[in-house]
């Protein structure tokens, strides 16, 4: 049985082993990434916390357990609080998720007798269209980026910060071009080993969510940046006691670098433009689905690309794409 988080605030004994029941039950069974079961742990102890008595922290005796005999009552006063308080759409969504998760999978391993949240109306989530780029910022994006890595010492010079900083700009070329050809998730990115690039049929292949392996195509700017890369960049930054062998990507020092790396160098070269305020690696992401409609794909082939379990999730970008071919309608028709 996995060990209750003891920094946490303090809940009942037992209902604090069956969450960490659950969360061994998502990492091993569901393989769900480490973001998600954090969420999932921290929504249902969030829902326990709400819905215990005020004063609580202050007695001496331990608390009650309560997951046993939460009722439909009991959500539906956790969801008007968080309503109150302000908490987004998406967020009560998000927990609500969450919550009905932890329930169904107690009254599958019998520890409840009934499921209070099967009645429990979801949230609607709010209709946001995802931020993204229009090809000229991306082109301005990876045209500066390759401006960056040209400059590559020769093989034989001596090593130094010069030859450290053009590796690091070889390495950011071929991660966003990458990341736009490809559309994939930056925890698939940074996964990849020097094995999931096929650069003579033009495609890579990545590990998504719940340990799904999918071959996505990469067109060739992406295929000649990663081999520039992996031939001249990453060799300047391999060191023996910290660069896994298989790595793709390696950060400074030389492991395998990290999602915050890549939303670092992401969000340095998006300020750089100057006229988005979209951050983070999957305005790529986004970018990328909606090029492709954009330029034809079919909503089925953006579904396959992406890794998207339903075509639900994909459809949001048709109203991307037609939100922006309004935009332009607008600025050109003379009567619009």
């Amino acid at each position: 049985m996995t060990q209750p988080d003891q920094s946490a605030p303090l809940l009942a004994l037992r209902d604090e082993e069956w969450i960490e029941d659950f969360v061994a039950y998502l990492r091993h069974e569901q393989h769900r990434s480490e973001q998600t079961v954090r969420a999932y742990r921290s929504d249902v102890r969030g829902l326990l916390l709400d819905i215990a008595t005020p004063d609580l922290a202050t007695k001496n005796e331990a608390p009650e357990p309560q997951l046993g005999s939460l009722t439909l009552q009991d959500l539906r006063g956790w969801l008007a609080e968080l309503n109150r308080r302000g908490v987004s759409r998406a967020t009560v969504a998000r927990k609500t998720a969450s919550v009905r998760g932890f329930l169904r999978w107690a009254r599958r391993e019998g520890l409840i007798d009934t499921d209070p949240s099967a009645k429990l109306m979801t949230p609607r989530k709010e209709s946001r269209l995802p931020p993204t780029l229009t090809t000229a910022q991306t082109t301005r994006i990876l045209d500066a980026t390759a401006a960056r890595a040209t400059s590559v010492p020769q093989e034989g010079q001596d090593e130094g910060e010069d030859q450290i900083r053009a590796a690091l700009a070889l390495r950011d070329l071929a991660m966003l071009e990458l990341l736009y050809a490809s559309g994939i998730r930056v925890a698939e990115l940074v996964g990849m080993n020097l094995s999931s690039v096929d650069s003579v049929d033009g495609k890579v292949t990545v590990i998504g969510k719940g340990d799904k392996e999918r071959v996505v195509p990469i067109n060739r700017p992406a295929v000649n940046a990663v081999t520039s890369w992996t031939e001249r960049g990453r060799p300047l930054l391999v060191r023996a006691e910290h660069t896994p062998p298989d790595a793709l990507f390696l950060g400074k020092r030389g492991g395998r670098i990290g999602v915050r790396q890549v939303r670092d160098v992401v969000n340095d070269v998006l300020a750089e433009l100057g006229d988005t305020s979209a951050r983070g690696p999957h305005v790529f992401r986004h970018t990328a689905a909606t090029h492709l409609l954009d330029g034809g794909a079919d909503l089925r082939s953006v579904q396959e690309i992406l890794g998207h379990s339903s075509l639900q999730t994909t459809q949001l970008y048709t109203h991307v794409s037609i939100e922006r071919l309004r935009r332009g309608y607008t600025q050109a028709h003379p009567r619009a």
